[in-house]
């Protein structure tokens, strides 16, 4: 892949509420910041927050976009999301389907 070729990322953040996460994954796909969301399942976190160690419940939440909208799409989950620190962890993808990089490309 050359520099100048679109990069996918996925955006990994997570959700204490199914609800609020699918309800924000409409927003970002519907304003273009992202091509697919997806919502995965329950899952226990364990982290220290504030000197305090704590063990949640959360829904793991997988945003595909280009880098390009790496920025607005993170201003935009911030502004929207529920928690002080949101997790906002962008993974480039070293090898994507032609086909599916083009359609995330035609968005």
């Amino acid at each position: 892949m050359s520099s100048s070729e679109p990069i996918l990322i996925v955006i990994m953040t997570t959700f204490p509420d199914v609800d609020q996460a699918n309800s924000i994954a409409k927003i970002l796909v519907s304003e273009q910041l992202a091509a697919c969301v997806q919502v995965m399942p329950s899952m226990t976190s364990t982290y220290s927050w504030k000197g305090e160690l704590c063990h949640d419940t959360e829904h793991l939440v997988l945003i595909k976009t280009l880098q390009t909208n790496y920025e607005p799409l993170a201003a935009r989950l911030r502004s929207l999301h529920p928690y002080e620190t949101p997790e906002i962890i962008a993974i480039p993808a070293i090898a994507v389907d032609q086909d599916y990089l083009n359609w995330i490309i035609s968005l």
